[in-house]
């Protein structure tokens, strides 16, 4: 973007590999604003696997274990009530948080043994959308440092079946709208 535009351009937070959706990108004068960006809440439409789980977290990632057992759309409503509010979160062993000067994905790639602290983060809303076993979707509204990735990792835990991410778009962050952006192929045309 900067070379096509021949502009300073920055973004404010990055996406999971797997992630898509919306990603404030801030140019001129205004990428010295970035910062004020990243405390925003940010809101998610996921999509999550049962069953399986991987060292990722996600789908991209290898698979460490499966599970057959059939879990109800009652059982899952019931964790899904648990993890609202505000919680502890361990942030994915393959993310961008830095441990002593390195990305933990970095180490985490070198087969280094991550442990990330937790952080107190919150969800303000959680909504099962769909299920139909072993897949489901939900949308949340999450503090900044927020990992979706953990939170089903989480749910899989706590179902004691494993799950893993196959989906995530941001739809929001702050009062931004995914609706409300233009997609990088326009500003590049």
């Amino acid at each position: 973007m900067r070379k096509k535009l021949k502009v300073k351009a920055g973004h404010t937070g990055t996406l999971d590999p797997i992630a898509t959706g919306l990603l404030i990108v801030l140019t001129g004068r205004r990428t010295k604003e970035a910062s004020s960006f990243l405390t925003l809440n940010k809101s998610y439409e996921v999509k999550a696997r049962l069953g399986m789980q991987t060292d990722t977290f996600d789908c991209d990632g290898k698979i460490l274990q499966q599970n057959d057992a059939t879990i109800t759309k009652e059982e899952l409503e019931e964790v899904l009530k648990e993890f609202r509010g505000e919680t502890w979160q361990v942030p994915p062993p393959f993310s961008a948080k830095k441990l002593a000067g390195h990305k933990a994905y970095e180490l985490a790639r070198k087969g280094v043994s991550v442990e990330v602290p937790p952080k107190k983060v919150s969800i303000y809303s959680l909504k099962l959308e769909e299920f139909q076993f072993p897949y489901f979707t939900f949308d949340c509204d999450v503090s900044s440092g927020f990992y979706v990735r953990s939170l089903v990792h989480d749910i899989g835990k706590k179902l004691s079946v494993g799950a893993m991410v196959v989906e995530v778009r941001r739809t929001g962050v702050g009062h931004y709208r995914v609706e409300q952006a233009k997609k990088l192929e326009e500003i590049l045309s």
